[in-house]
Parts: C-alpha cells; sequence; structure tokens
C-alpha cells in the first residue's frame, strides 16, 4: 500500500483545510480545539470528551458529542469566554499534544490492509452504524490506531444514517430518520490538486452512480465513506447513500456494488493498494470482483483473476443462521452488476453461480456469504462456537472435506478497553495495575494485580459507577416517559425510585425474538418478587428492532404490558429507547449483572458483555457466543445457562427462563447483598475479580488484533 509518511497522513491536506476553516471561526487561542475535533482520538483520549463538554454541556448534548457541530454553534461570547479560561487552554494544547504524538509513531511491521464494514461505529457524533457489527468494526480502527497498523477502512455514507426510535405508551415501536449533513461532522471532502472532489463510478442497475468520498480520521486510521449525494446522479442513485440497512433489496444489493467495488475504486483513486482487503460481513464481498478486473482486461479469465484477487482477500463472517445471510435472485443480481460484468467482459451469471452453494441450481439465490468465502483466502468466525457452527452450515461448499476440514476457522472478537472503561474502574486500574495497563492489556501478567485490590476500593469503584447510571436512568427515563404522554405518576416513578444502591441488572441487544427478551417476563409473578423484594432487584433495557420486525416490536410491547401489575414494575424497569453507543457505553459501565440469554446457537459472539466484564460487571448468559470461552465454574466468574440446542423452543425457552429466575432468586440476589454492617459484599467482589482477570486480557481487541494480522493479514494466514 502507498502507506501515507507518519506527519502527513495521505489526504491530509483535504482535514488540514477543514481544520484551518473551523479554527478561522474560532478566537485564536482556541485554535488546537478546531484539530482536536477533526481526529476522533480525543474520545479515547482521557480528559477528550471533558474538555469539549465544558464549553458548554447543554450545547454538547444538543450536538450528539459532535465537537465539530458544536463549536460552529457557540455564541461568540460563550468562546470568548473559553479563550481566555487558562485551565482549558491548557488542556486542549496537552490533548493536541498526546494526538500529534501519536501520529508521528512509525507504522507497525505488518502487511497493509484496507478494512471493508457496512458500518462503523467509532463514535456518536458519526452515525453511520446500527449496533454490534458496527461497534466491533469501531474498536478494529481505535485498536488498529493504537498498534500503529498501517490499516486503512471503507464505508458509506449514510445521509440518514440508521433510524432513531420512539417509543408510544403502548410501548409500540415507530422509526424516524434524521438527515446526517456531513459538513457538520468531524469529516473533510476529499479532493484533488485542483480542488475538486475526487470521486468515482460504479456502474449499478444501469446507471453510471458517482461517489465522492468523505475522510473520518480515527486516530492514524483514515475512514474512507463513499457518498452519492450528488447533483450528477439520479434520485434512485442518490437515495443509494440513503439509510443504513434500507428495506429495498433492490437498494440493498446497490449499497453492496457500491461498498465492495466503488471502494476498491476509491482507495486507488487515492493511490492506495494494499496488501491484504478483509471484508467484515459480506456486504463488501462485491470488492473482489473490482480486484480481479485488471487482470480480466488483461486477457485472464473471471476464475483465474478472482484466484489471483483471492490471494489477498481474508473474510469474517458474523452470522450463524442461514436466513440472516443475505441472497438476492439471480436475476437481480444480473441488473445490478450488468454494468459492471460488461464493463469488465465477463458472464454476469458466472458471477451469479459463485455466489450459490450449489452452483448450477438456477433456482438457488445468489449468496453474499458464499460469494465471500469462494473469493476469500482465509475465512474465520468471531467466537470458538461460531466456528464450529460456520463450518457446519458451509460444508456444502467444501462438500468433498470432513466438516471439521472445512477452512473456516475463528477469532474471538474482543473490545477496546479506552472506549469503554468507565472513569472510576479506570483510575482504580491505574493506581494497582500501573499506568501501562492498557499497552498491556492482552497480556494475562498485567492482570495479576486484580486480586491485591482491597475490596473496598473496588466496591466504591463500582458504586461509583453505578451511581452515574442511575442519574442518568432517573433524567433519561422521566424525559422518555413524558414524550410518551405518560400519567404523571408513573413519570415520576423511575426517577423516584431507582436507587444508586440497588442491584442493577441490564439487558441491551438488537430486539429480535431470537434475543428472548420475554424470558425476563415469562414468569410474571416471579419477576415481580425480585423487584419488590427486601432485596430488591432493578432492571435497565435497550434496543432497538427491525422496522420491518414486528415480532420483535411486540416483545417491547409484551414488556410494557406488565407495568400495571404492580406500581414497581414501572419504579424498577426501564426501558431506555433509541440505544446508541452512548447509552450502550453508560449501560456497561454501571450495570452490576448483564443478562444474554439468544436462543442457542445463534449468538456469533457477542461483545456488549466483555465491555460489561472489565467493567466490574458480572455476566448471566446462555453458554453461547463468546461465553463458552469465558466460563470458569471451577473459579466462578459469573453464571451460565445451558447452551444446548433443542427443536422444541417452547419446552426450551421454559427450561431457560426457570434457570434464570433461579439463578437470580438463590445466586445472584444473595451475594450481592452479602455485605455485613455496610461493608462490602466479598464473596460477590471475589467473583468480579475473578472475572476481571480471566476476561480483561482473553477479549480485548489488543488481543483480537495480534490474531488477526498474526493469523489473517499475513501471507500464510488461514
Amino acid at each position: 500500500m502507498n502507506t501515507p509518511s507518519p506527519a502527513l497522513p495521505a489526504g491530509a491536506r483535504n482535514l488540514s483545510e477543514a481544520v484551518s476553516a473551523l479554527a478561522s471561526r474560532l478566537p485564536e487561542p482556541l485554535a488546537p480545539l478546531a484539530a482536536i475535533a477533526y481526529n476522533l482520538r480525543w474520545g479515547w483520549t482521557p480528559g477528550g470528551s471533558d474538555l469539549f463538554e465544558s464549553l458548554s454541556p447543554h450545547r454538547w448534548e444538543l450536538s450528539s458529542h459532535n465537537p465539530v457541530r458544536m463549536l460552529l454553534e457557540l455564541s461568540a461570547p460563550t468562546l470568548e469566554r473559553a479563550a481566555g479560561d487558562e485551565q482549558l487552554l491548557q488542556r486542549a494544547h496537552e490533548i493536541q499534544r498526546a494526538i500529534d504524538e501519536d501520529l508521528q509513531r512509525p507504522p507497525a511491521d505488518a502487511p497493509s490492509t484496507a478494512y471493508f464494514c457496512a458500518e462503523f461505529g467509532v463514535h456518536r457524533s458519526v452515525p453511520v452504524y446500527s449496533g454490534g457489527l458496527g461497534a466491533l468494526a469501531g474498536d478494529h480502527l481505535k485498536e488498529a490506531s493504537d498498534r500503529a497498523l498501517p490499516l486503512v477502512a471503507v464505508g458509506l455514507m449514510y445521509n440518514q444514517g440508521y433510524f432513531r426510535q420512539r417509543l408510544d405508551a403502548s410501548g409500540w415501536q415507530h422509526e424516524y430518520w434524521v438527515p446526517t449533513d456531513p459538513p457538520l461532522l468531524p469529516a473533510a471532502l476529499e479532493h484533488d490538486e485542483e480542488g475538486r472532489p475526487v470521486t468515482v463510478t460504479v456502474p449499478i442497475d444501469g446507471e453510471p452512480v458517482v461517489a465522492q468520498i468523505w475522510r473520518v480520521q480515527v486516530g492514524r486510521v483514515p475512514l474512507f465513506l463513499l457518498d452519492t449525494e450528488r447533483p450528477d446522479n439520479s434520485r434512485m442513485a442518490r437515495w443509494i447513500c440513503s439509510q443504513l440497512y434500507v428495506g429495498d433489496p433492490e437498494t440493498r444489493l446497490a449499497q453492496y456494488a457500491l461498498l465492495g467495488i466503488g471502494g476498491v475504486r476509491a482507495l486507488r483513486a487515492m493511490g492506495i493498494e494494499p496488501d491484504t482487503v478483509h471484508l467484515n460481513e459480506g456486504h463488501a464481498a462485491f470488492a473482489t470482483l473490482e480486484r480481479a478486473r485488471p487482470a480480466i482486461e488483461g486477457g485472464s479469465s473471471l476464475d483465474d483473476a478472482l484466484a489471483q484477487a483471492r490471494e489477498g482477500t481474508v473474510f469474517t463472517t458474523h452470522t450463524p443462521v442461514p436466513a440472516g445471510n443475505d441472497a438476492y435472485p439471480g436475476q437481480l443480481v444480473c441488473d445490478v452488476l450488468g454494468g459492471f460484468a460488461q464493463e469488465a467482459g465477463v458472464d454476469a451469471w458466472r458471477i451469479v453461480e459463485l455466489g450459490r452453494t450449489q452452483q448450477y441450481d438456477f433456482d438457488e439465490p445468489f449468496g453474499v456469504t458464499q460469494f465471500a468465502l469462494r473469493t476469500s483466502r482465509a475465512a474465520n468466525g468471531v467466537a470458538r462456537r461460531h466456528g464450529e457452527i460456520a463450518r457446519e452450515m458451509w460444508h456444502a461448499l467444501w462438500a468433498d472435506r470432513d466438516v471439521h476440514d472445512v477452512p473456516i476457522g475463528h477469532i474471538t472478537n474482543g473490545v477496546h478497553l479506552p472506549s469503554w472503561v468507565g472513569r472510576a474502574m479506570a483510575r482504580l486500574f491505574d493506581g494497582h495495575l500501573g499506568p501501562q495497563w492498557v499497552q498491556g492489556a492482552a497480556d494475562p501478567r498485567t492482570w495479576e494485580a486484580i486480586d491485591a485490590i482491597p475490596d473496598e476500593e473496588l466496591w466504591a469503584a463500582r458504586n461509583e459507577q453505578r451511581a452515574v447510571l442511575v442519574d442518568f436512568v432517573r433524567d433519561r427515563s422521566t424525559a422518555d416517559r413524558l414524550q410518551r404522554g405518560e400519567s404523571r405518576d408513573y413519570v415520576e416513578s423511575a426517577a423516584r425510585a431507582f436507587d444508586p444502591d440497588v442491584l442493577t441488572i441490564g439487558f441491551a441487544r438488537r430486539i429480535a425474538t431470537y434475543k428472548r427478551l420475554d424470558l425476563l417476563v415469562k414468569n410474571a409473578e416471579r419477576a415481580i418478587r425480585l423487584l419488590d423484594g427486601d432485596r430488591p432487584v432493578q432492571l435497565l433495557i435497550a434496543g432497538k428492532a427491525h422496522p420491518r420486525d414486528d415480532a420483535g416490536k411486540a416483545l417491547v410491547q409484551g414488556l410494557f404490558a406488565q407495568r400495571d401489575r404492580v406500581g414497581r414494575v414501572g419504579e424498577r424497569v426501564v426501558f431506555l429507547h433509541d440505544y446508541d453507543l452512548a447509552v450502550g457505553a453508560r449501560l456497561v459501565r454501571g450495570c452490576d449483572v448483564w443478562v444474554n440469554v439468544p436462543r442457542p446457537p445463534m449468538e456469533a459472539s457477542g461483545t456488549s458483555g466483555m465491555k460489561s466484564a472489565v467493567n466490574g460487571g458480572l455476566q448471566l448468559s446462555v453458554l453461547d457466543g463468546w461465553w463458552p470461552e469465558a466460563y470458569d465454574e471451577h473459579r466462578p466468574n459469573g453464571w451460565a445457562l445451558s447452551g444446548e440446542t433443542d427443536s422444541d423452543h417452547g419446552a426450551q425457552d421454559y427450561r431457560h427462563a426457570d434457570d434464570l429466575y433461579r439463578t437470580l432468586e438463590e445466586e445472584v440476589v444473595p451475594t450481592f447483598y452479602s455485605g455485613q454492617d455496610g461493608g462490602p459484599p466479598h464473596a460477590w467482589l471475589a467473583m468480579v475479580k475473578a472475572s476481571i482477570r480471566s476476561i480483561a486480557p482473553r477479549f480485548t481487541a489488543a488481543r483480537m488484533l495480534d490474531d488477526y494480522v498474526g493469523r489473517m493479514y499475513r501471507p500464510g494466514g488461514e
């Protein structure tokens, strides 16, 4: 790859111009804020968020923590006051110096890689993500920056992002979309030397679609987002970059063509030729087609050219459910890719065949996962069990091999610790593990000192983070209920009763039927006894159902139907609407127990439980996804429900609900409240220490990136 110099990343001229334009609108002493605002490294630099919030806490919230927008909207008197605040200016210079020093480091010795994904959850201020896949991609980029890996990322600039969620008084979900407005984001439009936007053209569904390129700087890693919102495109072409995971199949397939084919063309337009392309899920599978095109134009057959491109392509699958893997009628694929096929001189139906499990079964649709598996050198699932499931799912692609020899491995997900560990726990780690604990996070020896932390200090840190969460819940739940037009008594109930000293349980997931939110209220009487007992429990729930998933919406509505059973339901159970990265961070930092009860084996990995664990939360989870690798029954670090598969879903749900309530009643609640005379609960904290020590080094993004570089990105990897 034509890698940038440490001091001047490729395309940094455009970023510098954006910084200069913003700085020109600020008083001169505040100029460093403009440079900081345009590099999301501030988001995981200690004090970065506080710096911007201190300018105007109210405006900070209104801007969705977008520093570029906030700086543009602040009044002149506010800016003048900030310009005279010597402490603020000193903090700004310190943060700018830390970011500059980070950018000056030499790149690591690793293959240059382009990471393609349909969504990136790098920060709430860049709303091009929906959930777990995006959060993982964001953590991947931030960890790559911390490790100075020569990596760039490619995605799409969705001009309406993912939907926003509003619940009515019955609990039914309604969706609405908000314009992203890219010029107000921490993003710079790429221009050529003559000042014209850098564009690429991709033939999609009979139209030459033109895309411009936005650059978002994630520490050292540039994230390039393609955008079709241009006057030279038709309304249909502009709609391609409208919404993330748009429901219309033809538009969705057009997005995948733009991401894969257009993404490779965009990198070439900027002089970037990576050693390896990492397809994070099948949405970007068509990138291999574009990488093969030069060889086809040079006279190679499609199969030979793809074989060559295959050597530089790796693929991560995240979906353990056959129905969850996108598939499209062959004729639709031919329509969308017909222009590309004609341009490259290949038969579009041959492309379709490569996306079928049985290539020559005309009735079988085209699957992006099958195409990605066939055109990648190496493939992996995202947890050990998911790797096993993936080998079984796709065995037919390698029917001549034993299922154990199907070439799909696994690299278990991990999380970027600086992004998710709360302040109180971070201070605790700084004091007892040493200031380099983040850099040594993947080394088990870093965490050996956990056992020596005094229980009183650990309990104080946990209490502090729970109290911060409870303050947020009191305010947010009141606002949510007011907006829904609830009765005044119900509006005030959570603010009145939510308690920073009460056992707090979190359930925050994408709301889909297989996630089984309804298990929490399967036995309403037992649930009410837990909420209203002498040793009470309070429950926080968050998540979005897909706009077309009425069954998922009905799960939330069913939960709301329980609120009138007794008053304590309204006081002790809160559904936080419009779940996003910021709400997720508050929940994983403050909750004492993280509940995860998907129907096995439908959980690929999950990462929210990992985030909770490094904050001192304990897991109560079905043995699916990542939890079978983490759970330790010999030195208890959480609780496990059976991960067996069962075709009788009703019977399985009954067993799991009974086990869930029993575990809460007999183990979780008594252990949490086992402290004597107001002291810390030593048995509970012993589990917390075992959880942090066993989970933190194994499920950090640092270990994950080690695995990807060593086993996937380097030639000869899996």
